[in-house]
């Protein structure tokens, strides 16, 4: 990513994050850094995520406006999904909820992140499940001004937001909050059931990291909180998460070691409402109150490394275990909910792994095994009649489990300037408690769950070359074939009846979650960047993905059809100028070709262009003044669409002015 030139020094307070020294296998694989600037200057930490080509939420609404449930990141655009096909992990712990896999970015303020590293392909070295089409490793921050870094905000729609950053001792506070009245998706066609996306959300983590003979000691607690308004009268939703995890790392240097453990464990709740849309969209009808979804993770880790001047291996073992369910209520008839909705179940994976590199000369090998246990369990679904509390619906899944083994290789060749690579590499996902047990619906649309699924698994193969100098590049060309993806399928169409899922109203769609087939992807990625003198640096990213499904005797119809919210081709622009000492400017030019909001590639969403340009000025030695556009030319971003044609798009041109003092 872009950086600006850095600041004039300051003295920083340091609070150790404990952690493995980078690994040297990283440089076979096709991996980007976004630096802490970057992250510092976005407005929310997957903003800055979602720069690096290739890497998005299902859908292309940022965290401030989308839904929970679609807040999962894919780190290569072979198929989006709600869960989210990459790993994310803040110091090695996995953030993911529990329950449905996405990622609470409220919970991931700015100010606590310090950059992070975006591994493309699947990870099964030490990443684990869930690495399918990429691993982000988020960093927390380690630096902070002797009396605190703070930063304020305020903008259009009543947007207004604080972070603020100290220490105390060995302790290190990170809290956050945000809020906007947001703006109405809808625009042609909208009525009086259409409303803001009105947000807001706050944050507090404390890492306790004390001075250790023995290593490096952390003691993380974090909790968040959000609601928002989901653009249609009466939908709306709430998270609430607290999580607390312990890391000790420690090395051995006469020996060559390094070995980490960790434990952790997070609590979540989610709260949803959804509502189906009346003639002209000019009333809604409540539709379903998913009034709670208390869920449990816990998990575990060990690593222990030994390097040499020459080469080295790692070995290690991680389990992951999560158990929730959803609490609702539905079917809404004379002016009241009739049934009511508990479903939900658990599940665990845990697996070793062994990874080994040599360096000889100007080569680096590399290659790593991995054999995983996963298991989903006491899944049940029961609905009741709410007025006699007769059992309408009871549903007991079967127990599943199995073993998957997968694993990585790759070859990298240094020239000098540049160098050439290539790897190959096998992951899974099993899929989430949501997938598994939680119908929904959005609008008329709803979706049923399946207590079926199988894990996803992704195999592939990538080769690789860059080069340094006064231009810097690289380019990867990749080929992935993703088996048993786990695709939202048509079933059929309303109005009519449907077993299980019920009535579905006019202009709605049933689908349910299947693993549709598999999913081919080619494609290519690259970057460029470079400086206009000593003021002045650029870089120019892409990525091109040919994606196509092969349904099988699963799901014929899908076959020849592209991924639903897979992008063909995705390319930045960013520049950051200093004409003077005090002053930066930074744009960012962003393009996206069309993708389909649905699985039958019926409803098309066009292709978008965006920019956003940011002016920093640094006003005293401690305090930064700066204003921000984001959507500078109030370009029309489509983020998706009905059955009945109706669109909806990302925010208007937002302009925003803050604050950042470091006293």
């Amino acid at each position: 990513m872009v950086a600006a030139e850095p600041p004039p020094a300051i003295d920083a307070v340091i609070v150790t994050a404990p952690r493995l020294p980078p690994s040297p296998t990283d440089r076979v694989f096709s991996v980007v850094r976004v630096e802490p600037e970057a992250i510092a200057t976005a407005p929310r930490v997957d903003d800055a995520l979602t720069l690096v080509p290739g890497v998005q939420l299902f859908r292309r609404t940022s965290s401030a406006a989308a839904n929970p449930t679609t807040q999962g990141m894919t780190a290569r655009a072979i198929a989006g999904s709600g869960a989210g096909r990459a790993l994310v992990t803040l110091d090695g712990v996995p953030q993911g909820d529990p329950f449905g896999g996405w990622v609470l970015w409220s919970g991931l303020p700015a100010a606590d992140i310090e950059g992070a590293l975006v591994v493309r392909g699947a990870g099964a070295g030490p990443y684990g499940a869930g690495a399918l089409t990429g691993t982000i490793q988020l960093a927390e921050r380690t630096r902070v001004s002797p009396r605190g870094d703070y930063h304020v905000w305020g903008g259009e729609r009543g947007e207004a937001g604080a972070e603020a950053a100290f220490a105390v001792g060995d302790v290190l506070v990170v809290g956050a909050t945000q809020r906007t009245d947001g703006w109405v998706p809808v625009r042609e066609g909208a009525g009086a059931a259409d409303q803001p996306l009105a947000f807001e959300s706050s944050s507090l983590a404390l890492r306790y990291a004390p001075d250790w003979s023995g290593g490096d000691l952390a003691l993380r607690v974090a909790g968040y909180r959000e609601e928002r308004q989901s653009g249609l009268a009466g939908a709306a939703s709430r998270s609430v998460g607290v999580s607390a995890s312990a890391t000790l790392t420690g090395a051995s240097p006469g020996i060559g070691n390094d070995w980490r453990l960790q434990a952790w464990v997070r609590r979540s709740d989610f709260e949803n409402s959804s509502v189906a849309v009346g003639a002209g969209r000019a009333f809604t009808t409540p539709a379903n109150d998913q009034y709670g979804t208390p869920a449990l993770g816990a998990g575990f880790n060990a690593a222990l490394r030994h390097s040499t001047g020459d080469g080295g291996w790692e070995v290690g073992a991680d389990v992951r275990y999560a158990d929730g369910e959803t609490r609702e209520t539905f079917r809404y008839i004379g002016g009241a909910f009739t049934r009511g909705r508990v479903a939900g179940g658990s599940q665990y994976v845990a697996g070793v792994y062994g990874e080994a590199w040599r360096e000889a000369g100007d080569w680096l090998l590399t290659g790593g095994l991995r054999l995983d246990r996963w298991a989903s369990f006491g899944g049940q679904r029961t609905e009741r009649d709410l007025a006699t509390d007769a059992v309408t619906l009871a549903l007991t899944s079967a127990d599943q489990d199995g073993w998957q083994r997968t694993a990585r290789a790759g070859l990298r060749r240094d020239l000098g300037g540049g160098y050439l690579r290539g790897a190959a590499y096998a992951g899974f996902r099993p899929p989430t408690l949501n997938e598994l047990h939680r119908p929904f619906r959005v609008g008329n649309d709803v979706t049923e769950a399946n207590a079926g699924l199988e894990p996803e698994k992704l195999y592939g193969l990538e080769i690789g070359a860059g080069g340094e100098g006064s231009v810097r590049w690289n380019a990867t060309l990749f080929a992935n074939r993703l088996e048993g993806a786990v695709t939202n399928v048509t079933i059929g169409f309303g109005p009519g009846v449907f077993p299980v899922a019920g009535f579905i109203p006019a202009g709605g769609v049933l689908r349910q979650r299947q693993n549709a087939g598999d999913i081919d992807a080619w494609g290519v990625e690259a970057e460029l960047a470079g400086d206009f003198g000593p003021a002045r640096t650029w870089r120019l990213s892409a990525a091109w993905t040919a994606a196509e499904i092969d349904g099988g005797t699963s799901a014929p119809q899908l076959t020849g059809l592209r991924p639903a919210q897979t992008p063909e081709l995705a390319v930045t622009a960013e520049t950051v100028w200093r004409p003077l000492d005090r002053l930066t400017v930074r744009s960012t030019l962003r393009y996206e070709g069309e993708r389909f909001d649905d699985d039958l590639n019926l409803r098309r969403l066009s292709a978008a262009f965006s920019s956003d340009l940011r002016i920093d000025w640094r006003a005293t030695s401690t305090a930064n003044v700066y204003a921000a556009v984001e959507n500078l030319s109030d370009a029309e971003v489509e983020t998706g669409q009905t059955a009945n044609g109706i669109e909806s798009f990302d925010m208007p041109r937002t302009v925003r002015v803050g604050l950042i003092w470091r006293p």
